[in-house]
């Protein structure tokens, strides 16, 4: 059993101290001119929110279906309007072309290649519209935290050990059971070449979902970007 079919009905507990990208998901839509997708859409944390302040659908693609279960139920009793499609988004492909597209939680961190990624931003580049947002937020990477976290064993939300890889780039999260979740990091740069060689535009990059410039102190880097 993967990592997210093993924790999707506690998935609340895991994310519960993650709300501060709510309200930036939020505004981006209800500037977006156009259909709204959320990519690796989990439980809908994100996506509930951002359907109910525009009072549209919004289409959100995951690779777990426990996780879209949840997301159902949860847009069900909040009575928002979600389409829920099971699929990788390394594989979007969409009918129409999209005002934002927005991958929140730090989920392209998932993705371990390059390769990978650079599939994901040109067909993100290909299902916009010209004019169309693609915003993500991702973890700003050091070193000096992961060397602390490193073989750390926590009990909450659930038992679990953080192992760091140095030379795979990656942070490991292993379950009791033995399922594992991954984040291989990237630098603000590759981030930048992907958004290039996609045919997007930089429009903002932030320190924080507050709208902070980037600093040495950032942990965080939020981006937008536009097809021109």
């Amino acid at each position: 059993m993967s990592f997210y079919e093993r924790v999707a009905e506690s998935y609340d507990d895991w994310s519960a101290h993650v709300t501060d990208d709510i309200d930036f998901y939020v505004d981006l839509a209800l500037r977006a001119d156009g259909p709204i997708v959320e990519l690796a859409v989990g439980n809908g944390r994100v996506a509930i929110p951002v359907a109910k302040a525009t009072g549209g659908r919004v289409i959100g693609t995951d690779s777990s279906p426990a996780m879209l279960e949840q997301a159902r139920s949860r847009a069900a009793e909040a009575a928002a309007d979600l389409d829920l499609r099971l699929s990788d988004m390394r594989d979007l492909e969409l009918d129409e072309a999209c005002g934002l597209i927005y991958c929140p939680g730090r989920s392209l961190l998932h993705v371990p290649t390059w390769a990978e990624r650079r599939q994901i931003f040109e067909r993100v580049a290909k299902s916009l519209k010209h004019g169309g947002m693609f915003a993500w937020n991702v973890l700003a990477f050091d070193h000096r935290v992961a060397a602390e976290i490193d073989g750390e064993e926590a009990l909450r939300p659930a038992p679990h050990v953080n192992r760091l890889n140095v030379p795979e780039n990656r942070i490991d999260m292993v379950l009791e059971d033995g399922a594992t979740t991954s984040l291989w990091w990237a630098t603000k740069n590759e981030w930048l070449g992907l958004i290039d060689v996609a045919g997007l535009e930089l429009e903002d990059l932030y320190g924080d979902f507050s709208g902070s410039a980037l600093d040495a102190a950032s942990r965080e880097y939020v981006f937008v970007a536009r097809r021109p």
